[in-house]
C-alpha cells in the first residue's frame, strides 16, 4: 500500500486514503491542498499537548506550562518531528517548490505533520488522533528539562557547554536556496571538541540555526 511504512510509523492505518493524500498535499500542487486540516490539526495538537503536561507536570503553574506547550507545538518541534518521519519525500509539491526544494522547508513540514492529525481525527476520532500525537511526542517530552522552560535550543545549548568548560558551537550557512522572495537557508551546528556537526534548515538564518542547535542538543543529552 502507498504510505505504508508512513501509516506504521504513525502506528495508525487510514481507512479513508484520501485522507491521508489531502494531509500530504501542499496548495502549490492543487486545489484539494491540507489547509484545512492543518487548521483541524492544530486544535489537536494542542489540546492533546496541553492535557499530556496538565497530567505529566502536576507541580508546575500555569504559566510555565504554557511556555513548555509552546515549545514543543512550534514550527521547529514540528518539522524536526516531520523530518524524523521523512515527511518530505512525500509530499505533493507545485513544480515551483519542488525546485525551491519545499520538502525540506520547515514551515511546510510542520504545516503538514499538523494536517496528518487533522486527518486521523476526520477518519477515525479524536482518541485515535491523540494516540498518534503522542506517539510522535512523549519521546520527544521526555528528554525535555523543565528547568529549561522558556529558553530556546541555542541558550541550552550553550549553557550545557559552558557548564562543562567546552569551546561554545560554531554556525556556517553552507547554502541559500530559492527566489529571493522564498528562500531557504541551510546552516550547519559544529562543536569540534565533541566531533558533532548538525545541519538545520528554514525560512530565516535564525531559525535554521535554532533547528540545528536543537538536533545537537539532543544528541548530546543522549549520550
Amino acid at each position: 500500500m502507498k504510505h505504508a511504512a508512513l501509516c506504521k510509523q504513525l502506528g495508525y492505518q487510514f481507512v479513508q486514503p484520501q485522507l491521508l493524500q489531502r494531509a500530504l498535499t501542499h496548495r502549490s500542487y492543487s486545489s484539494v491542498h491540507n489547509e484545512r486540516l492543518e487548521f483541524l490539526g492544530d486544535s489537536v495538537l494542542n489540546c492533546t499537548i496541553a492535557k499530556h503536561l496538565y497530567d505529566s507536570y502536576p507541580e508546575l503553574p500555569e504559566g510555565d506550562l504554557s511556555r513548555l506547550r509552546s515549545n514543543l507545538v512550534n514550527q521547529q518541534t514540528l518539522a524536526i518531528l516531520a523530518q524524523q518521519l521523512e515527511l518530505g519525500e512525500q509530499l505533493l509539491l507545485g513544480e515551483g517548490e519542488r525546485k525551491s526544494a519545499g520538502f525540506r522547508r520547515p514551515s511546510i513540514l510542520a504545516d503538514a505533520l499538523e494536517a496528518l492529525f487533522g486527518a486521523v481525527m476526520l477518519d477515525a476520532d479524536f482518541a485515535a488522533a491523540e494516540k498518534v500525537v503522542l506517539g510522535l511526542y512523549v519521546p520527544f517530552i521526555a528528554q525535555i528539562d523543565p528547568q529549561a522552560l522558556g529558553k530556546d535550543a541555542k541558550t541550552l545549548l550553550q549553557e550545557h557547554l559552558q557548564g562543562r568548560k567546552q569551546a561554545l558551537p560554531q554556525y556556517n550557512v553552507v547554502e541559500i536556496k530559492g527566489e529571493a522572495h522564498a528562500q531557504t537557508f541551510v546552516v550547519d551546528c559544529e562543536i569540534p571538541q565533541l566531533g558533532l556537526k548538525t545541519q538545520g534548515e528554514g525560512a530565516s538564518r535564525r531559525i535554521a540555526e535554532q533547528i540545528a542547535a536543537e538536533k545537537a542538543y539532543q544528541q548530546i543529552e543522549k549520550k
